[in-house]
């Protein structure tokens, strides 16, 4: 995890996004344990209540959980219900902008496949 945080989000969602991406990313997987609060808040300086808030964030959405005495561990399930939830978040809130854009600048399939091959459009 990188310790680049931004003003335009509160900290405890950044963090908890991270954790998100690390389970998308697959560097966290079912059964990982996520590094103690602790240490996160050492690491990158911050407030251990703000590490806390991001982790319960992720308890309450079924991805994590807590087991008293050892720490938070990813559940099982945790990448495929994020991915697919992910997934779902994009099509409804990403996509009609970015259909919107290529449909405004004329661009079409094979030159958008053939840009993200490292060609030129």
């Amino acid at each position: 995890m990188s310790a680049e945080w931004h003003d335009n989000s509160p900290i405890y969602r950044q963090l908890k996004a991270k954790v998100v991406g690390m389970m998308l990313d697959g560097a966290l997987q079912s059964g990982d344990a996520l590094p103690s609060v602790r240490q996160v808040a050492a690491d990158y300086q911050l407030n251990p209540i703000t590490v806390s808030r991001a982790y319960q964030e992720l308890v309450d959405e079924g991805l994590v959980e807590k087991r008293r005495g050892l720490g938070m561990y990813v559940l099982e399930g945790a990448s495929d219900k994020l991915l697919a939830s992910e997934r779902a978040r994009f099509m409804r809130e990403e996509w009609p902008a970015m259909l919107e854009r290529i449909t405004r600048l004329g661009l079409d399939l094979e030159q958008l496949l053939q840009a993200s091959k490292g060609g030129k459009a």
